[in-house]
């Protein structure tokens, strides 16, 4: 069964998603520990925290508090305290994982709705769980589900495609502390996933005057490829003090700009300051806000700020995220009928075989075979049809039972006739699971 494990801007404060996002590597590895988790894909990104699982549900310890026992396993491993982590996520179940990814991965759960960023990295998280061996045939369907469905919403809706992105809103709520762009000095801190995008940002506002240091010596290569200067190793305090304008893009686990080299680099500047943090885990230490002539706007302030157009989807997108999360669930439903499908098809062409054989002494041209084969394949079309209509209709049982009292057969799996698996639905709803 699927599941999702979801803490977002819309449930938790940055303060959890940072910390969520520090334990990432440590959720990942207990998650893969685990005998009932059967895949997963964790997807970390500025503003949310998910780990995509397919659970095994007979191997749960405690298997009617499915909820309770995945939230307690991220908490542990995450260094979270338990309640507050159930305060500030959500779990989703069954067939509702499906519509969650897709509006996910289309960009219509972010802070920015519509940003492009978001499809992209679902598509990492997803290869990156491929190549670990995490990801089964249940989030192998998913996650090219969502693929289709995010390309689909922007091709027919342009939703992804009009500049929408986190660092587009940034430099938006800076635009009323800088009369003329093109004299705005600029320090990019960090190469990492939206350096390329924000100085692509505000070039377009005008900027000219860019400059980039990183951590990890990387600078010198992207000041080469983007024809910006790299500031050395060694040179962060008195970049800042140069610059009028800091945004910091790395993935460090730790903060990179701190209260120190701020108070060091403004000591003998003149000009005031915007410190823009994008970073998650956050890059600057939110004491630099308390440094005279220094402003700060970080994630949460960010989201805060977003316009209310912006938070407004598109009819047309979440109808297309509707039509193929309906379908995925549809899918799935059929897979339900397969075993007694399969045994019903058995069935008849064992008794089509014996009869094939019993007239193979006069049936030298083959006609017999032939004309058998076909009026087999013809017989068994309608009960096909049928069944995966009942599966759709979430009464597969009623095909599995069908074929059992008329047949005799019994279908050799062990999936179950029932749309969700197992968890009852009091437990579900006692657990605050999100279902079809």
């Amino acid at each position: 069964m699927l599941f999702c494990f979801t803490s977002s801007h819309r449930t938790a404060g940055f303060d959890l998603l940072d910390r969520l996002e520090r334990g990432a590597d440590a959720v990942t590895d207990a998650i893969r520990e685990q005998q009932a988790v059967t895949g997963s894909v964790v997807l970390a990104t500025c503003n949310r925290f998910e780990a995509y699982l397919d659970v095994d549900l007979d191997r749960l310890e405690l298997r009617d508090h499915a909820a309770a026992e995945l939230i307690d396993l991220v908490a542990s491993a995450a260094e979270v305290p338990t309640d507050e982590l159930r305060d500030g996520s959500q779990l989703i179940a069954g067939d509702a994982v499906a519509t969650h990814l897709f509006s996910v991965s289309s960009g219509l759960e972010s802070v920015v709705v519509g940003e492009g960023e978001i499809a992209g990295q679902v598509r990492r998280a997803y290869t990156s769980a491929r190549k670990s061996g995490a990801v089964t045939h249940d989030l192998e369907r998913l996650f090219q589900g969502a693929s289709r469905t995010s390309r689909g919403v922007k091709n027919s809706t342009g939703l992804m495609t009009q500049g929408r992105s986190m660092v587009r809103l940034a430099l938006d709520l800076a635009e009323s502390r800088f009369a003329d762009w093109s004299q705005v000095r600029v320090l990019l801190v960090g190469t990492g996933r939206y350096a390329a995008a924000a100085l692509a940002a505000l070039r377009e506002r005008g900027v000219t005057d860019a400059a980039v240091w990183s951590r990890t010596g990387r600078a010198h290569a992207f000041s080469l490829s983007h024809g910006i200067s790299a500031v050395p190793a060694d040179g962060l305090t008195s970049a800042v003090a140069s610059a009028d304008l800091v945004i910091t893009c790395t993935v460090s686990p730790g903060l990179v700009v701190t209260r120190e080299i701020v108070s060091a680099a403004m000591a003998d500047a003149e000009q005031r300051l915007l410190v823009v943090d994008l970073g998650l885990p956050r890059n600057v230490d939110p004491a630099v806000a308390e440094v005279e002539r220094v402003e700060l706007l970080d994630l949460e302030t960010i989201s805060l700020h977003a316009p209310l157009e912006e938070l407004q989807a598109t009819d047309s997108a979440r109808e297309l995220v509707g039509a193929a999360a309906a379908e995925f669930a549809a899918k799935t439903a059929e897979r339900e009928v397969e075993p007694a499908l399969l045994a019903l098809r058995r069935h008849v062409f064992d008794q089509l075989e014996a009869e094939v054989a019993r007239h193979a002494s006069r049936d030298a041209n083959g006609d017999i075979e032939r004309a058998l084969r076909h009026l087999v394949g013809v017989l068994l079309h309608t009960p096909s049809v049928k069944a995966r209509e009942l599966a759709r209709d979430g009464d597969a049982a009623a095909f599995v039972e069908g074929v059992t009292a008329v047949f005799g057969v019994e279908p050799t799996a062990t999936e179950p006739a029932t749309r969700d698996g197992s968890v009852a639905e009091s437990n579900v709803a006692e657990q605050g699971l999100e279902t079809a």
